[in-house]
């Protein structure tokens, strides 16, 4: 738990003017998703928790980039 709010605190609350408490949750669920569902985890071979490991590819990849929270976090993805 200190790890994560450690890296709560140091890529988002630093970053980011909180309103109040609805735009603190908002933030924090946003953060969620992204951790939960797209950023990379080394100790899960750059697996997301909640997504299994894709099949490698061989092939030229074109990937795209997603902007989120305002641009503090970026999620990649390949174009088909």
């Amino acid at each position: 738990m200190e790890r994560w709010v450690g890296s709560v605190r140091r890529e988002m609350l630093d970053r980011i003017l909180i309103i109040n408490a609805a735009h603190l949750r908002a933030v924090l669920a946003g953060n969620e998703t992204h951790f939960n569902t797209r950023r990379p985890h080394r100790s899960l071979n750059q697996a997301s928790p909640l997504r299994a490991l894709p099949d490698p590819v061989d092939a030229d990849i074109k990937v795209i980039r997603r902007d989120r929270l305002g641009g503090l976090l970026h999620e990649y993805a390949q174009v088909a």
